[in-house]
């Protein structure tokens, strides 16, 4: 449909619906009773997107040594599509020695897939048993050992040495 013509319809249904709306006789189940629907402007700026979602896979109780062969190969299918796979925690029970071996095992799994795992929901407790472990495992929302906290920039001063 051409601009000409696009104009020339917009133009007669605003006069086919002026002409109903001053008659009275349009029904309340029409699509002329409200104006506001014969709007063509889009509202401004972009709708809001959310760029990127990982995927999640929440674990819960008691998890066998099967379990973690089966968990180790979906991590490594859900990295390969993603950058990070979130691994919410909060289910696990009362942290021990064997969630740690899970969590490496799926770290593992992550990065062989080209991806890494973030922790959602870890107990203090977890986070002790894998700090004293070594497993230095990313916590969603917080910012990764290195980089600057959001809105956060270095200055630089005129005397400074070059590093």
């Amino acid at each position: 449909m051409s601009t000409e013509s696009c104009t020339k319809a917009s133009s007669e249904m605003s006069s086919t619906c002026r002409s109903l709306s001053t008659s009275g006789s349009t029904p309340a189940s029409s699509p002329w009773t409200d104006r506001r629907a014969m709007s063509c402007r889009c509202p401004p700026g972009l709708p809001p997107v959310d760029p990127r979602t990982d995927p999640v896979l929440v674990l819960r109780g008691p998890v066998t040594q099967d379990g973690v062969a089966g968990l180790s190969d979906v991590v490594r299918r859900m990295a390969a599509s993603s950058e990070v796979v979130v691994c919410d925690v909060a289910g696990l029970g009362p942290p021990g020695l064997g969630h740690v071996e899970l969590l490496a095992r799926l770290e593992l799994a992550a990065r062989r897939g080209g991806g890494r795992i973030s922790l959602r929901g870890p107990e203090p407790g977890l986070r002790a048993l894998l700090g004293l472990v070594g497993l230095g495992l990313q916590v969603e929302g917080e910012v990764e050992e290195g980089e600057p906290a959001g809105g956060v920039e270095e200055a630089v001063e005129t005397g400074d040495a070059a590093p």
